[in-house]
């Protein structure tokens, strides 16, 4: 029991590392509209349309927020705008505390843990119980960079963020900008609390767990009809070669001495190509050189230099290996040289023996 329950439990985490991955995916690749809540005064805030688009001449919405709910409900029309949109929250800075923070240069890549281990020393609050951002760092004398810490503590941003869950948007993003800074400052960036993920996280595993279960019971199905196709294919491959075996005793003692009284007439029929070759080789005289060999069959070419082309015929045919030797091509005689070339055929005669 304890091994099944760490296989589900190892089986039921895949899914959620599977289900998680396609959602991020998803939602990195869909575009949202894009929508800023910014809070003008205690729980009062004005929602504007980034880019609306077609709604663009939306006029802006005025929003309160107390206790975590939204106080009146929204125009059906914002409602639908919200609606699967990424929502920002800009928050006063009054909300915010402040801090300067002056690091090494080389420190920017790592500025995520560097803040995070800092928080404890320069907020009252942990880092667990904080959110917190920091602002673009800028270059210092020294080889060294400067950068704003913004953080508050998580609570305090709880309710607003629950009021605008149930505006079914896709994420959330908390933000501010200093008061003392530009119009044109880039706002500081803390969370972003992605809502309609966790929906499509949710339905992402439902499907992957419909399509493991239909693939488990799939492969069942798979297992038990191939057993079955299995044990039937077997029985019929024994009987099968039951039967071949019957087949070839039968064709065996039919066919026996009939076969090898043909395979003895063949041997005895068809001449011997290492029989001709010894033969050849005894009687061609020492100073006669075989260039080109060729047997096909029953038919012997060679093709070389002797002396004395025209007593080759003879001695060819005194052989009682060989019959009917004749030229084939005329015989010429090669400049410079008393040799002849020469071009004889002759049949080979069926003759297993080297006697006399």
């Amino acid at each position: 029991m304890k091994l099944l329950r760490q296989i589900i439990e190892a089986v039921s985490f895949w899914i959620d590392s599977v289900a998680a991955t396609i959602s991020s995916i998803f939602e990195r690749t869909r575009s949202h509209r894009r929508l800023r809540l910014v809070e003008n005064e205690i729980g009062a805030f004005t929602l504007h349309l980034v880019d609306g688009g077609k709604n663009s001449n939306l006029p802006d919405q005025r929003v309160e927020i107390s206790n975590g709910s939204i106080v009146e409900p929204l125009p059906p029309k914002w409602l639908s705008i919200l609606r699967g949109s990424q929502i920002e929250l800009v928050l006063q800075s009054s909300r915010f505390l402040f801090r300067p923070l002056e690091l090494p240069k080389r420190a920017a890549e790592y500025l995520e843990g560097i803040v995070r281990s800092q928080i404890d020393r320069l907020t009252p609050w942990t880092a667990n119980e904080a959110i917190f951002g920091w602002t673009q760092p800028t270059d210092a004398p020294n080889d060294r960079i400067n950068l704003t810490i913004a953080t508050t503590a998580r609570s305090m941003i709880a309710p607003y963020l629950r009021a605008l869950t149930g505006l079914n948007a896709a994420s959330i993003v908390v933000s501010t900008v200093q008061s003392e800074s530009s119009a044109q400052a880039a706002p500081i960036r803390l969370i972003e609390q992605r809502v309609g993920s966790a929906v499509s996280v949710r339905r992402t595993r439902a499907i992957l767990m419909a399509i493991f279960l239909l693939s488990g019971l799939s492969a069942a199905a798979s297992i038990g009809f191939s057993a079955i196709a299995s044990d039937n294919l077997g029985a019929e491959q024994q009987e099968l070669m039951r039967k071949i075996s019957a087949r070839k005793a039968a064709m065996r003692n039919m066919f026996e001495g009939s076969t090898l009284l043909t395979l003895e007439k063949r041997k005895q029929a068809i001449p011997s190509s290492v029989f001709a070759l010894e033969a050849l080789s005894k009687v061609l005289p020492d100073d006669t050189y075989v260039t080109e060999l060729r047997i096909d069959g029953e038919r012997l070419q060679i093709v070389g230099m002797t002396s004395d082309a025209a007593s080759l015929i003879k001695l060819i045919e005194q052989s009682p290996h060989f019959a009917h030797a004749i030229f084939f091509a005329p015989t010429t005689r090669s400049p410079g040289t008393t040799k002849e070339q020469f071009h004889i055929e002759s049949h080979i005669n069926p003759i297993f023996t080297f006697g006399s």
